[in-house]
């Protein structure tokens, strides 16, 4: 490959694997080389730095340590331990193959490529990752951090943003990687990007490959990788109320199965339509229409933004005081402080709880 030319592979490789080893941070899901436990480290890890995860890792694979465990888990138990961590979808994905993995495989994480390619929610990146970190095969795993660090040490100007760069990248770590040693090739280019050549200032004066930088060499790293920008997010104005009735229950609504943060938890909410002193009007109607809920709204007593990937959420909360009773379903209950706790929040909704609790504190202590 022309990108490779004049390239020392075999010292880089060399450089990279003793640094790594020397270097690497001690993390849990490094304590053995499980593939189940390789596995849920790099769903949690998608979108999610390592320090959010540490915790959540932890607290997932006490509660389902095995392949089964997990297989067998009841939905709402799984949403649970996740809760907090986002993109609901990875771990319902997970879930989901986890039980074909028990069922095709006899409980054991597939060992090639369309073994676990085949799987739900496993793409290129996770294969490469299970594969080489715990069974050894020499197959890469290139997400963003990867293309970064590559594309300052081979001077590569392609849009990282493009599907057609990712694939060239995935041919030269194909070159690049060690047969004898893949799990700590792989680990130490992502332990790089993690620590050292981290987006916009890299610490190239530490760092292990910076001999073979072509960047560095030529005084262009902070200006890789290219990226295209992303399309901004929309914002939505939405108003959401805490409805308590005289015994203290709060009333909290099942979101659909199927889109955005699917089979969740939330207050009942909706997208306000027009300027911000008709919300609470909009909010009864609402409240009327969906769930034949009759209320008297309070104040405002928080607002709540919330960021997605390709929305924002800004909510208006109001506190609000039931009349009558409310007919419970399967998406529609009435809970106590102590029940709530079972039930699996996004995080705008963990925050508008507390928000509440907060403001129902500070009311009684007037």
């Amino acid at each position: 490959m022309k990108q490779l030319e004049n390239f020392s592979i075999e010292q880089f490789q060399a450089d990279l694997i003793n640094w790594f080893e020397a270097e690497q941070r001690d993390l849990p899901w490094r304590k053995d080389q499980d593939p189940y436990k390789v596995w849920v480290s790099e769903i949690m890890l998608q979108q999610t730095r390592v320090e959010t995860v540490i915790p959540y890792f932890t607290n997932f694979v006490t509660s389902f340590p095995t392949i089964e465990s997990l297989a067998h888990a009841d939905e709402e138990k799984v949403l649970k331990a996740w809760e907090g961590l986002g993109y609901y979808s990875r771990v319902r994905n997970l879930h989901a193959a986890v039980k074909e993995v028990a069922e095709k495989y006899d409980g054991q994480v597939p060992n090639t490529v369309e073994g676990i390619s085949s799987l739900k929610g496993v793409g290129p990146y996770t294969t490469g990752a299970i594969l080489s970190i715990a069974y050894g095969v020499p197959e890469p795993a290139v997400d963003g951090n990867v293309m970064r660090v590559l594309s300052r040490i081979l001077s590569i100007w392609d849009d990282i943003g493009k599907p057609k760069t990712r694939q060239l990248f995935e041919e030269i770590v194909r070159e690049l990687i060690s047969k004898e040693n893949p799990s700590a090739f792989n680990q130490g280019l992502m332990e790089l990007g993690a620590l050292i050549c981290i987006p916009g200032n890299p610490a190239c004066l530490l760092c292990p490959v910076q001999g073979h930088c072509r960047a560095f060499a030529e005084g262009v790293q902070k200006e890789l990788p290219v990226k295209s920008k992303k399309k901004a997010p929309t914002a939505l104005s939405m108003s959401a109320v805490v409805l308590k009735n005289e015994k203290g229950q709060l009333v909290i609504h099942k979101r659909p199965s199927k889109g955005l943060l699917a089979n969740l938890w939330e207050f009942p909410n909706h997208e306000s339509m027009i300027e911000f002193s008709t919300q609470k009007e909009q909010l009864s109607d609402f409240l009327k229409n969906e769930f034949g809920i009759e209320a008297k709204l309070g104040e405002a007593f928080t607002t709540i933004q919330h960021v997605f990937s390709h929305l924002i959420w800004n909510i208006t909360v109001f506190d609000g005081t039931l009349f009558g009773d409310v007919k419970e379903t399967d998406t529609v209950k009435l809970v106590d402080q102590e029940e709530i706790k079972q039930y699996t929040f996004p995080v705008s909704h963990q925050k508008i709880l507390k928000s509440f609790l907060e403001h129902e504190k500070a009311k009684g202590s007037e």
